[in-house]
């Protein structure tokens, strides 16, 4: 008898041992390699700069409205951000695990951004494959959450006016006036997203709330100040080409290009180099900061999230002035003026010049970055390496968005004006943001410090 007394009470616990519920595991390195599996797709299907950063900002914030029920510090954007009503609570009779839910949220909202939607699914299916056969019954709860919230989002979105601007007309090339930008070499491309000042913001008032100082006024007189720097950026470049390999302003100028389809001619052949956007690096450079501050998984989404929002309305205020002053680029003015021969080292982007848009989102990111991770934050930024460029390292973010925006003068797609204007812009569109977007409880306050 007393055998079977243990053998029993050994089957009761052997029993109670295989029904405890596994925990699924997730760390910050996954939602780090959501965003990164987000990015890769946004490269295959290479979208342009302004609308890469709206594919970025909406997943953020379904996996921030998400994640803030993990971490009663962190308050909603419901009401904030205009037009975002409340998103769906949860319910809390269900198993829900909060970092599962957020990571579905922000997968199902960016597969309905892109165009290769079957590569968003193949990824997010073997995710779901794994963590289901750890728990299901947590995993079905935590999905069928991060959907409700992703459908929300996805219904926001929807009204942002994205989808009509994409049946909106072409922007009409000006030739009567010299002052005004015209497609340039090698394609001669059509002036892209003139109308991206019509999208709605997500914090900012308006897309001209951040309206920069204007240029020089335009001049071909020798001595005026808008044909100073035209010659600034001609002798500049031509400098550069001379250097060579080994040039640091040639490094740096590649390091920051950030242009997602450079086209090049070789005869009649045509062949196309896909990399990241400005929006794309400064998302790498927030990727770089959260592991270094050991930042655990809702800080990272709040990192995340505060970033892409700044970066998305820097877009906004930056292509609603390119698109009014209309201003013609160096690469044009100087084949036309200076020196027929005369090619910039990067290639030209296809939009008019003023304002510099990495300027204007380097200035919007690196505030914000630097309000949440200090403002003497060093690191070592390897975002370009997939691209064959090697690592450099900041002292801060702002050093870092200082090299970025001079980067455009080196490459010779910029005048100085539009730089150092841009910056301005930028940081003043990135501090707004600080001061108006409440995240916390304690608005001052950083949550998930190590």
């Amino acid at each position: 008898m007393y055998k079977s007394l243990i053998m029993g009470f050994s089957l009761i616990v052997f029993t109670s041992c295989q029904q405890e519920p596994k925990t699924i595991e997730i760390s910050t390195d996954q939602y780090h390699a959501v965003v990164g599996r987000l990015t890769a797709v946004m490269v295959h299907d290479i979208f342009s700069p302004p609308v890469a950063s709206r594919i970025y900002n909406y997943p953020n914030i379904a996996a921030y409205e998400v994640i803030k029920h993990q971490n009663k510090d962190y308050v909603t954007l419901s009401g904030q951000l205009h037009g975002l009503s409340h998103v769906p609570q949860p319910d809390t009779t269900q198993q829900i695990d909060y970092k599962v839910a957020a990571i579905v949220a922000y997968l199902d909202v960016g597969k309905a951004l892109v165009f290769s939607e079957d590569r968003i699914e193949t990824y997010s299916d073997s995710l779901y494959g794994s963590w289901q056969t750890i728990n299901k019954k947590t995993f079905e709860d935590s999905k069928a959450y991060g959907l409700s919230v992703a459908q929300h989002i996805k219904e926001w979105l929807a009204k942002d006016n994205y989808a009509q601007t994409r049946t909106m007309p072409k922007f009409t090339v000006n030739t009567e006036d010299p002052s005004r930008w015209q497609p340039t070499p090698p394609d001669y491309m059509d002036g892209i997203e003139p109308h991206w000042r019509k999208i709605r913001p997500s914090i900012i008032d308006s897309a001209a709330q951040f309206t920069p100082h204007k240029h020089p006024e335009f001049s071909l007189e020798k001595e005026s100040p808008f044909y100073v720097e035209v010659l600034e950026t001609h002798q500049v470049g031509k400098t550069i080409k001379e250097e060579g390999e080994g040039s640091e302003k040639l490094e740096i100028a590649q390091f920051w290009d950030c242009n997602p389809y450079v086209s090049t001619h070789k005869g009649h052949l045509m062949f196309a180099t896909k990399k990241i956007t400005p929006g794309a690096h400064w998302i790498g450079i927030c990727k770089i900061a959260c592991i270094k501050a050991n930042a655990d998984f809702a800080k990272t989404i709040y990192a995340y999230t505060k970033t892409s929002i700044a970066i998305s309305d820097a877009f906004i205020s930056c292509w609603d002035e390119k698109y009014r002053s209309n201003l013609i680029r160096p690469e044009t003015l100087i084949n036309q003026h200076i020196d027929e021969n005369w090619e910039p080292v990067l290639q030209t982007p296809p939009f008019p010049e003023y304002t510099s848009g990495h300027s204007v989102v380097s200035g919007a990111a690196s505030t914000v970055l630097t309000e949440i991770f200090g403002d003497q934050f060093a690191f070592d930024d390897d975002t370009e390496v997939p691209y064959g460029l090697p690592v450099r390292s900041f002292t801060s973010f702002n050093t870092a968005a200082d090299e970025a925006a001079i980067s455009r003068l080196y490459g010779g797609i910029h005048y100085r004006s539009a730089i150092d204007l841009g910056l301005e812009q930028g940081r003043n569109l990135g501090n707004f943001v600080i001061n108006r977007l409440k995240m916390t409880q304690n608005h001052s306050k950083v949550v998930g410090n190590p």
